[in-house]
């Protein structure tokens, strides 16, 4: 298991935007991971396959700092882009009140608003306390994320809608395209956290 020599840890709530009935999770991560480690976490406990790009975006006082993996292509006057693996979610979102936006694929466009429900700290008498405090967990959720490249919102609305009715044009070839074990309803605490003690193991 990786330590990440934390001394607080972060209880979450992470949700997608613009869907009803919501598609959330409740996650507690340590405070000394880096955004990337948490954009890898996230991927793992909503679903996602790590397959696009993504950002994280903060904005105090009207000013918005926006975080991920540097491409010279994006950096500009209007945006810059701090380097997410060297940024520390405790050092970016350092009270209860922040929230942090997440989009992930670009092109579809999948906004997450995640907000700071609870910081621990951890007192000096357990600062030796074992795994259970830095490892990340899967505290709840609903609902299966919408498949990779569905096509953002207005996709995965005309998706969803081809997927329940079996008399609809598009229902095989939707069926066939997702894969018969997607189902849109069900979430799995239990998968989540397989994923993220695979992942935390691989962290440090």
């Amino acid at each position: 298991m990786g330590s990440y020599q934390s001394e607080s840890r972060y209880y979450l709530h992470v949700q997608l935007t613009d869907i009803e009935p919501p598609i959330w999770r409740k996650i507690v991560v340590p405070g000394a991971i880096s955004l990337h480690t948490l954009h890898k976490m996230l991927q793992v406990v909503m679903g996602w396959e790590n397959a696009h790009l993504y950002l994280f975006r903060l904005t105090i006082n009207k000013k918005t700092m926006v975080y991920g993996l540097p491409d010279p292509d994006w950096d500009n006057a209007d945006m810059r882009i701090r380097d997410s693996r060297r940024t520390k979610l405790d050092a970016t979102v350092w009270a209860e009140w922040l929230t942090l936006t997440y989009a992930y694929d670009l092109g579809d466009s999948w906004m997450h608003q995640i907000t700071i429900e609870k910081i621990e700290y951890l007192q000096d008498e357990n600062r030796n306390e074992d795994a259970f405090w830095i490892t990340p967990r899967c505290l709840a959720g609903e609902r299966t994320c919408p498949p990779e490249d569905v096509g953002g919102i207005g996709g995965y609305t005309s998706f969803l809608e081809a997927l329940r009715n079996s008399k609809h044009p598009e229902h095989t070839r939707m069926r066939q395209w997702v894969g018969a074990s997607y189902h849109s309803e069900l979430f799995s605490v239990q998968q989540a956290n397989s994923a993220c003690i695979e992942l935390a193991a691989t962290e440090s």
